[in-house]
């Protein structure tokens, strides 16, 4: 038996001692822990985290919570670093809190992912793409976003049936989510026969890219892939338009949001990224986007929406089981399908979705984007 169970287990009996009514015990409010960056570089990704859970909170609290139940959030901060990630984590445990909605960098989800599987939580994120994360045989992980391995071959599909570059440049930051969608992208210009001059790390958190973007001229680089975030992208963009690289950026979801256009101004223009599809521009999400805009929050950041749907298959879990097991509600999540502002979402054995997309669009420098391929 878990921790976590020993101290359920421990609980019930002193109610049923103390002769404490189950109203009393359905009345405690059910925290979720947002685990993100709220500080860092990439903190905006946690922004998107937390207004889309937030929402999801307000409004099944508004609708009679869940089995007479609040849900009631609660913040943390793991910048995005493995290591602040790891103790975030063990901080929940201490806290008692069994159920997680994060984190957002896959390399913070996994080893904080470790630690929940272990102590008996329930966790779902809602941004890392890694499919290391669910190959590690865990029970309690899920998620309510694509993986690389989606969203590689479908930027790399693109590359290869509609640019169809002469020389390509795949760059990356070094990290496991950065690498990782990188070398996925290269895998699909290798199969198609499209050079690949280059393929080379940079240290996130670098500013000057010169001595790169010197070779990339030299090499006569048509395209360029970046995989990591947004603060590396902007500067390779306002770079390269400085130093007159005339070549086709592209990068996944980690480099979409309106910061990018704030870093690297009119270069941004034209930057292709792959992100999940527009569900704000969704009809039937238009109620929650007017709710959005009321609290004067922007429902269209890739992660927000994930994010809404994550607590929201928490919550019909332990509707649907009466339960507030981590183990009984992640076998009914696993059997069960949920009617999400995403979609109807489905899991398999190993906690993804059986079915997501993602989409090609062309960035705009004032921060808004045109659709390429099909929502």
């Amino acid at each position: 038996m878990s921790k976590t169970n020993q101290r359920i287990s421990k609980l019930f009996a002193t109610i049923a001692l103390a002769g404490i009514t189950s109203y009393s015990l359905a009345a405690e409010p059910i925290k979720i822990a947002l685990a993100g960056p709220v500080t860092g570089p990439v903190a905006q990704y946690g922004d998107m985290q937390s207004i889309g859970a937030l929402m999801a909170i307000e409004q099944i609290n508004k609708s009679g919570g869940v089995n007479g139940s609040m849900l009631e959030a609660v913040t943390y901060d793991d910048a995005c670093d493995p290591k602040q990630a790891v103790a975030v984590a063990n901080k929940i445990v201490n806290d008692d809190i069994r159920f997680v909605v994060g984190h957002l960098c896959s390399g913070s989800t996994q080893p904080a992912a470790d630690i929940y599987e272990e102590e008996g939580i329930l966790m779902i994120t809602a941004a890392s793409t890694t499919p290391e994360l669910t190959q590690r045989g865990h029970t309690l992980i899920f998620r309510t976003i694509g993986l690389d391995t989606m969203q590689g071959p479908a930027a790399g599909k693109y590359v290869v049936e509609q640019l169809k570059p002469k020389r390509a440049a795949i760059l990356h930051d070094k990290q496991q989510y950065g690498e990782g969608i990188a070398t996925a992208v290269k895998s699909a210009l290798d199969t198609a026969g499209i050079p690949v001059a280059l393929f080379e790390g940079v240290t996130a958190g670098d500013k000057d890219f010169s001595a790169l973007i010197a070779k990339m001229k030299k090499e006569n680089i048509d395209f360029v892939y970046f995989g990591g975030y947004h603060p590396e992208m902007g500067m390779l963009l306002r770079q390269a338009a400085e130093n007159k690289l005339e070549a086709t950026f592209m990068g996944p979801e980690g480099v979409g949001n309106s910061d990018i256009s704030a870093i690297a101004g009119e270069a941004s223009e034209g930057m292709l990224v792959t992100l999940p599809k527009a569900f704000d521009a969704d009809p039937k999400n238009a109620h929650l986007v007017e709710a959005f805009k009321a609290k004067n929050q922007d429902p269209r950041g890739a992660f927000v929406f994930p994010a809404y749907a994550a607590v929201q298959v928490m919550a019909d879990a332990m509707t649907l089981s009466k339960s507030q097991d981590p183990e009984v509600l992640a076998s009914t999540i696993r059997s069960n399908s949920f009617d999400t502002p995403t979609g109807v979402l489905e899991f398999d054995d190993k906690g993804d979705l059986k079915n997501f997309s993602f989409v090609v669009y062309e960035w705009h420098a004032d921060g808004s984007k045109t659709a390429l391929t099909n929502e």
